[in-house]
């Protein structure tokens, strides 16, 4: 057995890799060492075959980077997730009354639109006194970033 370690340890090294590489792509669920786990595949197969820690090196790599830009573009479109619409996203665009002046400085500043009141604050910075009307241009958190009304 200890022969047999000793005439294989390249070999051995890579495949404990591959099994790292697997284990770290099964336990992040990321898809970030995958294609590093085939390229420690593919450079077991070269240390069996008898070559040279460099040739073996360079499988890894080459391997590697070919399955990386033949994959990628495809795993990252089905991976991209698509960002769903809230209640709240229907709020911009609408107009708001200031109930308490806004001030970013002094961080006051409440707003009610559709019947809900609103922390807000101003997307210039500017203050805005009550009773103005604002419109809604993002919504942060629980603020509402509103600008006044032309």
């Amino acid at each position: 057995m200890a022969e047999f370690i000793v005439e294989n340890w390249n070999a051995l090294l890579w495949f404990a890799a591959a099994v790292g590489l697997l284990l770290l792509e099964v336990a992040t669920v990321q898809l970030v060492s995958i294609w590093f786990c085939i390229g420690a595949v593919a450079a077991t197969i070269a240390a069996v075959a008898g070559f040279s820690g460099t040739v073996q090196l360079g499988v890894f790599f080459v391997v590697s980077a070919v399955t990386l830009a033949l994959t990628r573009p495809m795993v990252s479109q089905a991976l991209r997730f698509r960002r769903v619409p809230t209640n709240a996203d229907s709020l911009i665009g609408m107009t708001a009354a200031v109930l308490e002046e806004i001030d970013n400085l002094a961080q006051t500043g409440r707003a009610r639109v559709n019947g809900m009141d609103w922390t807000a604050r101003s997307r210039t910075g500017q203050p805005i006194p009550v009773g103005a009307a604002v419109v809604v241009e993002a919504i942060e958190g629980v603020k509402l970033i509103v600008r006044p009304k032309e």
